[in-house]
């Protein structure tokens, strides 16, 4: 079996999975989403409302229904439509997914932008003052949680200096804090993870064959030890794409980004089952997405992998 079958197959058995545990979770919740839908407009409730609405909506029906009915819909790509604002939700999901995709690039950007020189130098000058730099921001923002940081940038940047916005999505100004406040924290984990790869392949036998036929150092350690210390960055970075988008919902909350992350909360205050099902399948269904490609790079900077079974596993 290919590696690409494998993987369809894995994606099909996680989004049954994920939502039949988020269907299974949301009915075993407390509260009613019923009542926080007629309480919306602050109007009198009676049992006849309550009623009316749990048929219109199909609760009155067995769990297992339910369920199927919802499957069924899935299948023809029909998300349902929120209760709360009652329009589809592929169509509110679509409108959040470019303010997330929006700063999660900005975050990325920041990260390649700090961990890239500071991994290359530590390595390059191991046990002086580049590598002393890279520890201690490694070590600041291994202990730093994000939110800390994001006020801590929003107080310096925002109030004190008034450079830039605080809340909000706008021009590109405003995208300048959430990225830096995502993509610093990761950048002091690739950073020190790119210095243990460059030093154990600056080690190898074949680097030692390249700077005795004169090569420059730039170049060997850009041609040839970067591509395969590049290896176990790309291994922890599919590992850790479910923490990333952790970490987009904290900050998204934080800089009222109107993303994914904060469409999943308000989803989850408001009991808007529909809403925060799709959420939870269009993440699971980026997961899957981001490991397939991680497994595509590992052939493009290994040869030995293409050259092999053919498999990555």
């Amino acid at each position: 079996m290919t590696l690409v079958k494998k993987r369809l197959l894995q994606l099909v058995m996680v989004l049954f999975l994920l939502s039949l545990a988020t269907f299974t979770l949301m009915k075993l919740s407390p509260g009613d989403p019923v009542m926080k839908i007629l309480q919306v407009d602050e109007m009198p409730v009676t049992q006849a409302d309550e009623e009316a609405l749990r048929k219109e909506l199909g609760f009155d029906r067995p769990l297992i229904v339910q369920y199927g009915q919802w499957m069924l819909n899935l299948l023809r790509l029909d998300l349902g439509h929120s209760h709360i604002k009652g329009i589809p939700v592929w169509d509110e999901m679509m409108e959040r997914i470019v303010p997330t995709v929006q700063m999660t690039a900005g975050g990325l950007v920041v990260m390649m932008l700090i961990a890239a020189p500071l991994g290359i130098l530590a390595a390059r000058y191991p046990g002086r003052w580049p590598d002393h730099l890279s520890r201690l921001l490694a070590l600041i923002g291994a202990s730093i949680p994000s939110f800390w940081m994001g006020l801590l940038l929003i107080y310096v940047f925002s109030y004190k200096l008034q450079w830039l916005p605080t809340m909000g999505r706008g021009g590109f100004l405003h995208v300048i804090l959430p990225s830096v406040t995502l993509g610093f924290a990761m950048a002091a984990v690739y950073a020190r993870l790119l210095r243990a790869g460059l030093l154990e392949s600056l080690s190898q036998e074949y680097i030692r064959a390249a700077r005795a036929r004169g090569i420059a150092e730039w170049r060997i350690m850009i041609n040839h030890a970067l591509r395969a210390a590049l290896l176990p960055v790309v291994t922890v970075f599919g590992m850790s794409i479910g923490s990333l988008l952790a970490g987009t919902v904290v900050v998204e909350m934080l800089f009222s980004w109107p993303g994914l992350g904060s469409m999943a909360v308000e989803a989850i205050y408001q009991r808007d089952y529909p809403v925060l099902q799709g959420y939870v399948l269009l993440t699971g269904l980026f997961v899957i997405v981001v490991n397939l490609f991680v497994d595509i790079v590992y052939g493009l900077l290994d040869p030995r992998i293409r050259c092999g079974k053919g498999d990555v596993s």
